[in-house]
């Protein structure tokens, strides 16, 4: 397909730049049938029916974005310059020559990152993060991507990660205003536990405890699983045909308990709502031979129009970017046609789009049209 079908204007005034507070006053549009109605994420209870089924994703987003100082280099070489450094994914060590090296004196860990600005960076240049913390420039790809070895004197790296780590805000945020402290309350969700991601899964930042407890009271069952985000959840797709598309690899989890209880519902003829696109693709990659698998690993499952969903008859979701795999994904589970209005009817009434925005709940079509596309 055409990436252009993808396409609409998005005025830069609907990008949320914070939360709605409290969280589940955020609004939600509910897209059902091709009609859409408004209501508030506190409306919830009252949109789902006793026994329906969320799947949240229970990951846990560290402060991946940081601040690192390549010194000056020798014979003319260039100053000091401070770069922005977001960590995309640790590197396994089936991935590269160099596996992961630990000794009791240091430890070293290769992530992915995207640095700003790049174009200061040379391979082999070190970068200062702390006085405990450094990174070796190992590989420099064209936009700003590189791969680091960092290595650690002392203690443990995600705790220093947490000493001296900001939020990862997405870029269409992190380009209007630096993360501040409450970011790192509000760019997390109330049940995050597995520490992972450098994205939010943001569908997830509406709930709050008494919404949950809401929920549960209306007989509607909760369920965990764990996808740790990676930040290629934020790229537009850059190619002209979706099939050209090379899509990310996310390492998800689901425990045979919950494997258990979603197949029970399945069989059962319960719906099935993620909470999320990550929670989403979750599912739908576990879902094999008619049962849900007690499973750890990688995803990389792109989900566009025509796609027959196994698994989810609902989503709850916030608003994409155009041309993004998410919209994408939406537009595979209503119908492109149907999603481009739901988001002219947002747009125009005011929503608010992207991580800290309106939320929606979307759900399935009772038969899949590769004519509405």
């Amino acid at each position: 397909m055409k990436t252009d079908l993808f396409d609409f204007d998005l005025p830069e005034s609907a990008i949320a730049l914070r939360p709605a507070v409290p969280r589940d006053k955020a609004r939600l549009l509910q897209v059902r049938d091709g009609q859409v109605s408004d209501h508030s994420v506190s409306d919830l209870p009252a949109l789902l029916r006793r026994g329906d089924v969320l799947v949240f994703n229970d990951t846990r987003v560290f402060p991946a974005a940081l601040k690192g100082l390549r010194a000056a280099r020798p014979h003319g070489g260039g100053g000091d310059v401070t770069l922005d450094v977001n960590l995309l994914s640790k590197v396994k060590s089936s991935e590269v020559e160099l596996s992961e090296v630990q000794t009791s004196e240091s430890k070293t860990s290769l992530w992915q990152a995207f640095a700003r600005p790049a174009k200061r960076l040379r391979v082999n240049d070190i970068l200062t993060f702390s006085e405990n913390l450094t990174a070796k420039v190992l590989i420099k790809k064209e936009g700003g991507e590189v791969q680091l070895a960092f290595s650690l004197t002392g203690g443990a790296l995600f705790e220093e990660f947490d000493r001296i780590g900001s939020p990862p805000l997405p870029p269409y945020i992190a380009r209007k205003r630096a993360p501040d402290e409450q970011d790192k309350i509000d760019y997390q969700t109330v049940y995050s536990k597995h520490k992972g991601s450098v994205a939010a899964p943001t569908a997830g930042l509406h709930f709050t405890p008494d919404l949950l407890a809401q929920l549960e009271s209306k007989g509607v069952e909760c369920q965990n699983l764990t996808l740790h985000v990676g930040a290629g959840t934020f790229l537009p797709v850059k190619t002209d045909e979706t099939d050209a598309h090379i899509m990310h690899k996310e390492w998800y989890n689901i425990s045979n308990e919950t494997a258990q209880a979603l197949s029970h519902a399945k069989a059962s003829g319960r719906r099935i709502i993620a909470v999320g696109t990550t929670a989403l693709r979750a599912l739908e990659s576990a879902y094999q031979e008619g049962a849900f698998q007690t499973l750890s690993g990688d995803t990389d499952i792109f989900i566009t129009p025509g796609y027959r969903f196994r698994v989810v008859d609902g989503l709850m979701t916030n608003f994409h970017l155009p041309k993004s795999t998410l919209f994408m994904l939406v537009s595979a589970l209503a119908g492109l046609n149907t999603m481009q209005s739901a988001y002219a009817h947002a747009i125009k009434i005011g929503y608010r789009f992207y991580s800290y925005g309106d939320s929606s709940l979307l759900w399935g079509r009772k038969r899949v049209s590769l004519n509405d596309t």
